[in-house]
């Protein structure tokens, strides 16, 4: 008599919380996000993505400080806007008046935040990250694109991104939420 060997079910695909995470894999300070309660694990940054990540947060860091405007944040930070739902913006900036929303964690949607694309990164930055801080009400969000050498600044206007400012290699991009914050693609690649 034969036996028959039956395939094995396919494994469930985990729902995660944030909570979840945290509690199984501990906290870490590598680049993990979670996505619709799927865990994504990117590579470390490349050391010219680290350098304008730096000096863009040195930048803002010294601008919002000077006129105690909030307080800016670099990645690796969780950002949690659901419990399944958390990313890691390269830098983000939460305004004084809702810094009281950030305790143990950030548990609330930065008012600005930036991404520098990376090598296999620019759909997620470009599409999928876009919609979700317009969907989670994010009041700014700039794009840096290494290979293109431009800054792109989205501001949220009626619940919509539109685009605010872009700055080629040569011209300064614009915040409209931070008035008087500027940046050139020079000050990004000494």
């Amino acid at each position: 008599m034969a036996t028959a060997t039956l395939p094995r079910p396919a494994a469930r695909k985990r729902f995660w919380t944030f909570d979840e995470m945290l509690a199984e894999l501990g906290e870490s300070n590598l680049p993990v996000e979670l996505w619709d309660g799927k865990i994504i694990m990117s590579p470390t940054p490349r050391p010219n993505q680290q350098r304008i990540v730096s000096r863009f947060y040195k930048l803002m860091d010294a601008f919002v400080e000077e006129r105690e405007l909030g307080e800016v944040f670099l990645s690796p930070l969780d950002v949690i806007l659901s419990q399944h739902r958390v990313v890691q913006p390269d830098v983000f900036f939460i305004a004084k008046a809702r810094l009281n929303l950030v305790t143990d964690r950030v548990r609330c949607a930065p008012d600005l935040a930036m991404e520098v694309i990376s090598e296999g990164s620019w759909r997620r930055d470009r599409g999928d990250k876009k919609d979700l801080y317009e969907q989670f009400a994010v009041r700014e969000y700039w794009i840096i694109d290494p290979e293109a050498q431009t800054i792109e600044v989205f501001a949220l206007e009626k619940g919509a991104f539109k685009l605010a400012s872009r700055a080629e290699p040569s011209d300064p991009a614009a915040s409209k939420l931070l008035a008087g914050f500027t940046v050139a693609w020079s000050q990004l690649v000494l």
